[in-house]
């Protein structure tokens, strides 16, 4: 998408960008989008929305639903549907159109002006009627309230067709040799044509007689302007009941924006209630443009709006290969603000474009040293450059550091293959999440003595003593961390082939003497499993300490069990058992309180002291009692 700027109204071409034919293939054009940059870059708005060679005229519909363009060759017309943004249907035509006019809300009523004097009107199944006028027509409008076709041309009348009687009605004698553009006012049906002599005439549908006459070529000529011509109406349009806009040959008027395309314009037509401009050029391709100042992007394009807010609030400047955009600060520094109108600076935006090889002429006289701060930046370039281009230091995982650094080599060999050979680029095991636990819990560690190990990696002797060499390197670097480190020496290519050749051989050796190793070591095993088996098993006796007395095998075994079990489970079966307590203090804090579990023993005594206790309780209450009791024959005292 192209932007351009003038009088600050920004202009967005959604039109720029590669074309491709026709008759290619989806499958081609797929092929292209993926090689092409600029065709992969481009906004195709619309499907197809262009012509074989040359489009001549364009104009959308009342409902806003259709697009219509006329081109050739042949000389045809297509219509495009905005709510599936491609061509609806195409039909060919007899002659070149010059104009046509649509007068349903949707396509279903169109008139053609042709430029060998016919008239055709199609309906919504195809042709329908053909006529003809009298002289080679250049413009016409509908009066709806009358169902009149006004038709102007290389005549001074101006002729008029009655639709609904189907006959031609008594032209209006206007006072122009000859006519170029017409109009018709929708909210009061004034009629007003344009002349090539400059002046607009009014006309009255209802009395059939002129009303007003404009001379805008006088009124547009003042003693600044130069003309080399008379300048003729070239565009008339009613905007509103009382606002008329008059365009002229020679482009005089107050100019809001303007559009600069590749090719010549033919035709332009606004889209209703919005900023979007469709064009018909002097190409096959139909143009586009979206200017925000006129108005919101069209329902069926309404993300135009969130794409041209994100382009405004990162701006990018323009910039030419053989000029300098320079301030007038920069000017004034320079000090070429003489130059200012010369043919030496071009003004654009807030500043000037000037030659290149001028701006470094004159910045070498002003400042004499300057060639030295260039040469010392470039100095510092090359410096990082070659910084860039040193041994990095590689920062191994903690655990399969073999096997991380396995995959670094692989990686490089795989960025050495494609600067040879195109090669699809996979994402690393090392920089994958899902393969992160590998690198980080030692329980994931490659286990390089086991048998499938080494029956899978026969060659892996070789290999990881060279890897253990790079790997004590590496641990070396890291602990000196030095900033500069010098360049490892490699073998010669020579050497490298040599040893790719001999590969296969190696290989194949390894694996015998692997297999050896392994037969070797299942005989050493089934002998020691013989000699077990051949051993006979003695009893054990084990001495009770004093003190101690022995009850069963279960209490160990309840033991063992009870330490196989985490943490949380012993602390639940305590609490179960009530030899645990936990309360909460008043800091907020947990506080555990552990009671040690009695013996059997212990809990005999325990009960037998407390019988003992209670029945010398019992003993001293009733001696208590038979001392405070009175004899007989004894008073009380």
């Amino acid at each position: 998408m192209q932007v351009s700027s003038l009088n600050e109204v920004k202009i967005y071409s959604l039109s720029c960008g590669k074309s491709l034919p026709e008759w290619l293939s989806d499958r081609k054009k797929r092929a292209l989008q993926k090689k092409d940059v600029d065709v992969r870059r481009r906004i195709e708005l619309i499907q197809d929305f262009e012509m074989p060679t040359v489009c001549t005229t364009i104009k959308v519909s009342k409902d806003g639903q259709y697009i219509l363009a006329t081109g050739t060759y042949k000389p045809r017309v297509r219509c495009y549907d905005t709510y599936q943004l491609s061509l609806k249907f195409e039909r060919c035509l007899d002659s070149e159109v010059v104009t046509f006019e649509i007068l349903s809300d949707d396509y279903s009523k169109i008139v053609f002006l042709h430029n060998d004097r016919y008239i055709e009107f199609h309906s919504q199944s195809g042709f329908y009627y053909k006529t003809r006028i009298p002289k080679f027509g250049r413009d016409f409008s509908y009066h709806y309230p009358s169902c009149d076709l006004y038709f102007v041309g290389a005549s001074s009348e101006v002729y008029r067709l009655n639709l609904e009687q189907g006959r031609y009605l008594n032209p209006l004698q206007t006072n122009a040799a000859e006519n170029n553009v017409c109009d018709i006012n929708s909210v009061h049906g004034l009629f007003a044509t344009g002349t090539i002599e400059g002046r607009v005439e009014c006309w009255d549908p209802r009395t059939r007689n002129r009303v007003g006459l404009l001379d805008c070529a006088l009124n547009s000529v003042t003693a600044d302007s130069e003309i080399n011509s008379l300048p003729t109406i070239s565009a008339l349009k009613f905007n509103g009941a009382l606002t008329m806009a008059v365009g002229t040959s020679t482009g005089q008027g107050k100019i809001f924006t303007s559009l600069e395309p590749e090719h010549d314009l033919n035709d332009v037509c606004l889209y209703p209630n919005s900023g979007m401009l469709f064009t018909a050029n002097e190409t096959p391709k139909m143009g586009i443009y979206y200017i925000p100042v006129l108005g919101p992007a069209p329902r069926w394009c309404s993300f135009l709006d969130n794409l041209t807010e994100e382009l405004e609030e990162n701006p990018e400047s323009t910039v030419y290969d053989d000029y300098k955009f320079v301030t007038k600060k920069d000017l004034e520094n320079l000090g070429l603000t003489h130059l200012i109108g010369s043919p030496f600076l071009r003004a654009y935006m807030h500043g000037f474009f000037m030659d290149i090889r001028l701006y470094h002429k004159v910045k070498l006289m002003v400042n004499p040293f300057a060639y030295e701060e260039y040469r010392k930046d470039k100095i510092r370039q090359k410096i990082e450059e070659t910084r860039a281009q040193r041994v990095q230091l590689k920062k191994l995982p903690k655990v399969n550091k073999e096997l991380a650094l396995k995959l670094i080599e692989e990686e490089e060999e795989k960025q050495k293959s494609t600067w040879k050979k195109k090669v699809k680029n996979l994402p690393s095991i090392l920089t994958d999440d899902r393969f992160k636990v590998m690198f980080e819990n030692p329980d994931f560690q490659v286990d390089e003595e086991s048998e499938e190990f080494r029956l899978l990696n026969p060659l892996v002797s070789k290999i990881s003593e060279k890897r253990k060499k790079k790997l004590r390197l590496l641990e070396e670097q890291e602990l000196r961390e030095k900033e500069e480190e010098e360049e490892p020496e490699g073998k010669p290519s020579d050497a490298e082939s040599s040893e790719s050749s001999d590969d296969e051989k190696d290989w194949v050796e390894e694996v015998r003497r692997q297999r050896r190793l392994l037969r070797q070591e299942g005989k050493t095993t089934r002998q020691q499993v013989q000699e077990d088996q051949q051993t006979v098993l003695q009893p054990q006796f084990y001495e009770i300490k004093a003190g101690e007395e022995f009850r069963s095998f279960k209490d160990s075994a309840t033991k063992q069990k009870l330490m196989n079990k985490t943490l949380e489970d012993r602390l639940k079966l305590e609490a179960k058992n009530g030899t645990l307590n936990v309360s909460d203090t008043t800091v907020g804090s947990k506080q555990l309180t552990f009671t040690l579990k009695r013996s059997e023993q212990q809990k005999q005594q325990q009960e037998a002291e407390k019988l003992h206790r209670q029945e010398r309780k019992k003993l001293r209450r009733s001696a208590g009692h038979l001392r405070s009791r009175p004899q007989r024959g004894r008073p009380w005292h």
